[in-house]
């Protein structure tokens, strides 16, 4: 089988692979979901006297809902074949692809940028921490993370909006933009919506710092224990060389399948931290759908976390030939065979 033909149908069946477990994500989904208690039409009807029997049916009616969940699974799905995902069951009654979008580019700015400042904080932090074990730098950086780890993020958000938005007032406290906005210049409007959102990008790079910075650790120790890396200092090599040529590039391994894993909560949001700073994101929009049992929400919702689980696989698969000459390597070795 010459390389292109190995390639293609390696590629093939790895799109077959991730459609079928797109669909056995969506089928399990979609009927946890509807066995949960409660329905859309009892939120609308319980609270309302008015509203008897025959209008609990009569929504029903309208939402699909008094079919058999076959039938409004078939009905569902191929509507997403299309690339809807319906409409809302809540007053508004918009389309759920509007109220994701809407919401999305706050939520996944946030935690791209939070992701980013982790990174960028803990990989030389654990590299740190690795390099000088046991050393009074260690000690100080484990304690600094643990603290992060065991505080609850809720409590050091109020903290931060009592030390910065009121003794201090350099940073507003709730929201993402401020009283005249519209009439501000682009300039103007870019740092008073960073200015919104340092709080809680803060609150998340901090609660995720501990995590991280322990994991690189780990794998650093790990990685300078291998034989190849004393042969790179019995040739003589710098010792900045060995660390962060040959040995961060193996210890980053491990954390690949970390961030690949962690695609998916760029979408999640928190429904504590943004409730706390009265942010308009998806988590909070996700818990609100929940609670209504707007089953078009929760599911699209759902869709665009699994979509984004499967892409962080595809992505970690890509980052792992970059970080590791090896498995390129052995790729290329397997294509001409």
């Amino acid at each position: 089988m010459s390389p292109s033909r190995f390639t293609a149908s390696r590629v093939v069946r790895k799109v077959v692979w991730m459609l079928l477990v797109f669909w056995g994500i969506t089928i399990i989904s979609f009927a946890v979901i509807h066995l949960a208690p409660g329905s859309p039409t009892d939120m609308e009807t319980t609270l309302n006297p008015l509203a008897g029997h025959a209008a609990r049916l009569r929504l029903e009616e309208i939402y699909g809902l008094n079919q058999p969940l076959w039938k409004q699974y078939l009905d569902w799905i191929a509507r997403l074949v299309q690339l809807d995902f319906g409409v809302s069951m809540s007053a508004d009654a918009r389309p759920v692809m509007d109220k994701i979008l809407e919401r999305l580019p706050l939520t996944l700015g946030m935690n791209v940028a939070s992701l980013v400042l982790t990174l960028l904080i803990a990989v030389p932090l654990g590299v740190f921490s690795a390099v000088r074990r046991g050393s009074l730098g260690d000690r100080l950086v484990t304690i600094l993370v643990f603290i992060g780890f065991a505080m609850p993020s809720f409590w050091l958000a109020l903290m931060l909006m009592m030390l910065f938005g009121i003794d201090l007032g350099w940073l507003p406290m709730s929201g993402i933009t401020s009283l005249g906005f519209e009439s501000m210049s682009a300039w103007e409007k870019v740092c008073d919506v960073t200015s919104h959102l340092v709080l809680p990008v803060a609150v998340y790079t901090f609660g995720s710092l501990a995590g991280m910075s322990r994991y690189m650790r780990a794998c650093m120790l790990e990685v300078m224990e291998q034989d190849y890396m004393l042969t790179a200092r019995a040739k003589g090599l710098p010792a900045g060389t060995v660390i962060w040529r040959h040995g961060l590039r193996n210890a980053l391994l491990p954390l690949i399948t970390l961030l690949g894993l962690s695609v998916p909560g760029l979408i999640g949001g928190s429904v504590i931290i943004e409730s706390i700073f009265a942010l308009p994101g998806l988590g909070q929009l996700f818990y609100a759908a929940v609670m209504a049992r707007d089953y078009p929400l929760i599911m699209g919702n759902l869709v665009l976390g699994a979509v984004l689980t499967l892409a962080g696989n595809v992505l970690a698969d890509l980052c792992y030939g970059l970080a590791d000459p090896r498995i390129r390597s052995g790729a290329k070795a397997r294509s001409a065979s």
